[in-house]
């Protein structure tokens, strides 16, 4: 298989944790490419017509994407305990959550892309902060929630670990922690594994 992705991305670290926490990273051949909104990329436009990444091409020769829908496949792919829950009132719960950082991650991105891609005298402040407000929300959120993060690994975890992995990254200024102790808490537990220090963006 291999795994077109960028090392920074948030969504494809999600990826690359999961398929290291199961043993099938191994298996996975990374390809890093950059994706810019504002570049065309003919090979990944081609893989994924929305242009983005993560894609996995699969021993079958499928394209599969975006991260939740590789994360699930991979999933399926392993003997352990799935980290896609079944029991459906767990499986609901674990999925919201991580959707929840999947939002998160997408606003944090956007306000990336804002400051860092568009020229100066283009970027929309007010905009960035309505992102921001979402990435606020979502945290808020995420501490009232923290004990669903306890317990075997499940996929919100690992999607929970990569976004705030990545506000530490590119939002150092937000200061997260402030007032989110459960989540702080979690976070330095789940950041020592061997799945995210090896992810770890430079």
């Amino acid at each position: 298989m291999q795994l077109i992705h960028a090392p920074a991305s948030p969504f494809a670290r999600k990826v690359r944790v999961l398929a290291s926490e199961t043993g099938l990273l191994p298996r996975i051949e990374l390809v890093d490419t950059a994706v810019l909104p504002v570049t065309l990329n003919e090979r990944v436009n081609a893989l994924n017509p929305l242009g983005k990444i993560p894609v996995l091409l699969t021993d079958d020769g499928e394209a599969l994407f975006d991260s939740r829908v590789i994360c699930e496949y991979l999933d399926s792919l392993h003997d352990q305990p799935r980290l896609f829950p079944i029991e459906p009132t767990m499986r609901w719960r674990t999925l919201r959550l991580a959707a929840l950082a999947d939002g998160l991650m997408e606003a944090a991105l956007l306000v990336r892309y804002e400051r860092a891609v568009r020229p100066v005298e283009l970027q929309w402040n007010e905009w960035a902060e309505g992102q921001l407000g979402k990435v606020r929300r979502a945290l808020l959120a995420l501490e009232a929630h923290v004990e669903e993060l306890q317990g075997p690994l499940h996929i919100a975890q690992i999607a929970v670990a990569c976004a705030l992995g990545y506000l530490d990254f590119r939002f150092a200024e937000l200061d997260w922690r402030k007032g989110l102790p459960g989540l702080a808490s979690f976070q330095a537990s789940f950041a020592a594994r061997a799945s995210m220090v090896e992810s770890t963006p430079a």
